[in-house]
């Protein structure tokens, strides 16, 4: 049993024959595409407010970002878990079962997000302190988690729909659910921040806009032009309940290692807030922040890799053919290593001018910046291959592994690197944390599975 989707105007997809190299391009070059735009429209972003509002404003923005990368992790559980499940169920000509999950999916997902920003608004000066915000910044930290909360609920549609729709065998129209609503942003961005002067406030309601776009576009797709995946009318009674639950499980313990890679960017901004607002001041979170505008690019483009990979694994893996689910594998970690080489030396090399997007120049916080993004910049070829890595175990549902090495890139290593490495490297060791954290992640996992590379 083959996976094939051809319609006129939609992509040819057949992920249990074609050949797994121009399988994997088909998928990777519009994943990529779309999560690169992704990234340029967040860095936009800060462009925008770092220039048109001011350093406060760029360091607010980083103490409300937890709230995006739960919102996002959320929405990864649910969608890579269920890209993982439905495409098992496909590989074995059970469609019905896959809808339902993906019609779950949505559901669950959207009601929990709901709840998160209900929560979030009613608790909002507890919850800013909480992500480390000062008197100082709290103003502007208000004013942006107010704008941004609606967008949150539309992310989650947003980024499960990017799955599905992949799955149905449509990688260019998912990649637009990046793409348009982008450019629309940025041109809101600055309609807002500098002919109507809306501040920071400004910036929150256009992302709010723009992913209420997206969201848009993924329900259009899903009831005028799916070809496989559907939407089904929900039921509620007891058995259907039940089975929500039941297959709500199956699909978080898939997604869970997906959600914990935004719990780690997470508590990366959240701890980093903290270690760098105690050591160097306002300045420094802006100087960090610089750092966290541009690491998202690097997250999207091995997000890219994981996500290309995935559904031609998950789906070999499901009709049991081995030897595609390693030529896959192989691929994506070899793609992965590459794209982090180059992110290192693109950061490395293009410090200064990157620095001078976000930042005045001779202000303390572009000085700390500029000293310490080159630094930083090494996360990315450890961060690049742990992220094709975990993505594997994922797709061939080795959980607890892929689970494990998460929580020790973005929790167990991480932490402890943030506020052991100051002390012996000053202020250096703030900016070497997480590279130290991700290298030691990679050796754990080549020390745990010394075939892994060879596979």
């Amino acid at each position: 049993m083959t996976n094939k989707f051809k319609d006129k105007g939609r992509d040819s997809i057949d992920f249990g024959k074609t050949r797994i190299s121009p399988l994997f391009n088909s998928l990777f070059y519009p994943t990529l595409l779309s999560m690169v735009f992704a990234s340029l429209f967040t860095v936009a972003d800060g462009i925008f407010v770092g220039q048109g509002v001011g350093s406060n404003a760029l360091a607010a923005i980083n103490i409300v970002a937890p709230l995006f990368l739960i919102t996002t992790g959320i929405a990864l559980m649910f969608g890579a878990g269920v890209s993982v499940v439905a495409s098992i169920h496909l590989a074995q000509n059970n469609i019905k079962e896959a809808n339902t999950h993906i019609t779950q999916a949505f559901a669950v997902a959207t009601l929990l997000m709901i709840v998160v920003a209900l929560a979030v608004l009613a608790f909002r000066i507890p919850f800013l302190r909480l992500l480390g915000s000062s008197d100082v910044l709290l103003p502007f930290c208000q004013d942006y988690l107010l704008a941004i909360l609606p967008g949150c609920i539309c992310i989650v549609i947003q980024l499960i729909g990017t799955f599905v729709i992949r799955l149905d065998g449509s990688p260019k129209f998912a990649a637009s659910l990046e793409i348009f609503p982008g450019l629309l942003n940025i041109f809101l961005d600055w309609l807002f921040v500098f002919p109507m002067q809306m501040g920071i406030a400004g910036v929150g309601i256009a992302s709010s806009i723009s992913c209420a776009l997206a969201a848009a576009m993924v329900l259009w797709y899903l009831f005028f032009r799916a070809e496989k995946v559907k939407l089904l009318r929900p039921e509620f009674s007891r058995e259907a309940l039940v089975e929500t639950v039941r297959n709500v499980g199956n699909m978080a313990r898939s997604g869970v290692p997906s959600m914990l890679g935004e719990l780690t960017m997470s508590v990366m901004l959240l701890t980093g807030n903290y270690v760098f607002l105690r050591e160097l001041g306002e300045d420094g979170v802006a100087a960090f922040s610089v750092a966290c505008y541009l690491y998202p690019i690097v997250f999207m483009v091995n997000n890219a890799v994981a996500q290309s990979a995935q559904p031609i694994i998950s789906f070999n893996h499901g009709a049991g053919n081995r030897y595609r689910v390693q030529r896959a594998f192989r691929i994506s970690l070899s793609t992965a290593t590459v794209c982090g080489v180059l992110a290192t030396a693109f950061l490395t090399l293009c410090a200064k001018p990157l620095v001078g997007l976000f930042l005045q120049t001779g202000t303390r916080a572009y000085d700390i910046a500029i000293n310490g993004l080159p630094l930083f910049a090494y996360s990315a070829i450890f961060f690049a291959m742990n992220v094709a890595i975990i993505g594997y175990y994922q797709a061939t549902e080795q959980n607890a592994r892929a689970t494990i090495y998460m929580l020790l890139r973005g929790l167990i290593f991480l932490i402890p690197a943030f506020i052991l490495m100051p002390v012996f490297i000053f202020p250096q060791g703030l900016w070497l944390a997480v590279p130290v954290a991700e290298c030691m992640t990679l050796g754990v996992i080549l020390l745990t599975n010394k075939r892994i590379i060879s596979r």
